[in-house]
């Protein structure tokens, strides 16, 4: 288990031990980190931090937190005070686990169980692990969002299909441009999941293993093909909008030519009285 160190930013902070227990959550939507960086810093770009009852934090300001070695009740209370400075909180907090072993002389990788295998423990090293499973939590919980809007449009699809017409559900549709306008921004402008981390300018030696991680988590993979489902839903939405658009244009110009004809009877009806 790792305890709270008092060492140098490129230090080991502990040596070869049992598995490690790594947790990712996503709290929300941003995480103001500012309010963290007097503490306990032990590195920045991402912020990692000591954890008080043992263990260390890395805090990502798109609503992530890595937890490495706290116990499960230890890293539920240090959560609990991240609470205050989170922006948009999920209702349910969204998480995965996996585990981190430390082996001497090893080579780098995620061995078959999905445990991380890494040959030292230094806070660099760490905080790119960190980086990683975030990026693939986020990724998770956008899959999951857009997998979410594919249900909702899939309807609108049907109808069109079968009928020929969407209805007026323009509002419905604007939220559904809205909702991946959001996501791209999200991803491309905070996240940046298909980015090379900070870190990786200051240590270029640690490329190999965020490569690695990378590969194994199809953060690049994945990437792309939410790029491809976002393209796909809001070419989608905008046809469908478009449509629902013309249809009540051309309801429009109905209306107005049906106000001409009555004007028209009405200014001629006293012509026909007087004959």
């Amino acid at each position: 288990m790792i305890t709270e160190p008092q060492i140098a930013r490129t230090a080991p902070i502990a040596g070869p031990a049992e598995p490690i227990s790594v947790r990712a959550v996503l709290l929300g939507e941003r995480l103001d980190t500012r309010a963290f960086e007097g503490g306990n810093v032990l590195g920045t770009a991402p912020l990692a931090l000591a954890v008080p009852t043992g263990g260390i934090a890395v805090l990502f300001r798109y609503g992530i937190t890595v937890l490495f070695g706290a116990e499960r009740d230890a890293g539920d209370r240090f959560l609990a005070t991240l609470d205050a400075f989170v922006t948009d909180p999920l209702a349910a907090p969204e998480q995965e686990q996996t585990q981190l072993v430390i082996r001497p002389g090893a080579e780098q990788h995620v061995d078959a169980t999905g445990t991380i295998v890494l040959p030292a423990q230094t806070i660099e090293r760490l905080q790119l692990v960190a980086d990683i499973l975030a990026k693939n939590l986020v990724l998770a919980h956008y899959e999951t969002s857009i997998a979410f809007i594919f249900d909702q449009i899939e309807p609108l699809a049907a109808a069109l299909r079968q009928s020929g017409r969407v209805g007026g559900r323009s509002k419905e549709l604007l939220r559904h441009i809205g909702n991946v306008l959001s996501m791209q921004h999200k991803m491309v402008g905070r996240v940046e999941t298909s980015e090379t981390p900070e870190l990786l300018w200051e240590h270029p030696a640690l490329e190999r293993l965020y490569v690695r991680l990378a590969e194994e988590y199809e953060l690049r993979d994945r990437d792309r093909a939410l790029d491809r489902k976002l393209d796909i839903i809001a070419r989608t939405v905008q046809m469908l909008l478009g449509l629902v658009q013309a249809r009540s244009s051309a309801r429009v110009e109905w209306y107005i030519v049906l106000l001409i004809v009555a004007e028209l009877a009405l200014a001629a009806y006293p012509l026909l009285l007087s004959r």
